[in-house]
């Protein structure tokens, strides 16, 4: 078809309506084949590139699903209160509050207010990271020769940046991020052993435990120590469901998981929220 003309672009841009490509949002989301729930109940849809980003948010009990189909996939992730950006994802408190620096099921990601942001309902990889962060300019420049937005080799900070712009927020808003799908475990020396991959089909599902918006870069780890650039397609649904409530066993697993939750159930109640 002939682009050469206005009408000519415009008839091509058209019959390009319904189609798919391997790594896309799927619009609406109820469209997505095999959905894990009702699929009146998807909200987001998406296959995300490798050295791509994406970005949502997501109302309070909304369950989010990641999932590696290939295996090398590694999500990034940062949270925010949706309307309240400057309380954020804080990995050292995450860490610290819970006496664990390894993410999975039964684990809750905290703000700097000592509330929930969201929690970890569901894990069938076990290789996350709450120690490293993603990569930068200054290191993806060094080690593939080029680490802006559009080049073939993106840094996962770089990507943030453009995600984080879409949603009203700066490049001083964003914190140190989590990974899921690529582990990294702590050595009796205190060095770190970069594990990778459990392999592909591996998932983890999330639950906001409020509005939150969800930023998301898929690049490599940044302990990785392959020489190339190596990142395959993540894929992100969410759907809606439920917060967690004071009769999930997950409230009461720990103490400071209960008190996180009693601080998030008395902001949220102080709003009229719940």
């Amino acid at each position: 078809m002939a682009t050469e003309t206005t009408h000519g672009a415009r008839d091509h841009a058209r019959a390009q309506e319904g189609s798919r490509a391997e790594t896309m949002p799927v619009v609406p989301a109820r469209d997505w084949p095999e959905p894990p729930c009702a699929a009146e109940h998807l909200v987001w849809a998406e296959t995300v590139a490798g050295g791509n980003y994406t970005h949502k948010v997501l109302a309070r009990g909304t369950e989010l699903r990641l999932t590696d189909p290939r295996g090398d996939a590694c999500a990034h992730l940062l949270l925010y209160a949706a309307d309240r950006p400057w309380e954020r994802l804080n990995v050292a408190d995450t860490v610290k509050v819970q006496w664990n620096a390894y993410l999975g099921e039964g684990r809750l990601l905290l703000s700097d207010q000592g509330r929930v942001l969201a929690s970890v309902v569901a894990d069938t990889s076990g290789r996350h990271d709450a120690l490293c962060g993603t990569s930068t300019l200054v290191r993806n420049t060094g080690r593939y020769g080029d680490g802006t937005p559009h080049s073939s080799s993106p840094a996962g900070r770089e990507l943030f940046k453009v995600a984080a712009a879409k949603n009203g927020l700066e490049p001083r808003d964003l914190p140190p991020s989590l990974s899921f799908f690529q582990g990294v475990e702590v050595r009796e020396d205190g060095t770190l052993d970069f594990t990778g991959s459990a392999g592909p089909g591996g998932s983890v599902t999330l639950r906001a435990e409020q509005d939150v918006t969800v930023l998301i870069a898929n690049v490599p780890h940044p302990a990785d120590p392959r020489p190339e650039y190596v990142s395959t397609p993540l894929e992100v649904l969410a759907w809606r469901a439920a917060p967690t409530g004071p009769e999930d066993p997950l409230w009461e697993a720990t103490p400071e998981g209960r008190r996180a939750f009693l601080n998030t159930s008395e902001h949220l109640a102080a709003r009229g929220i719940a």
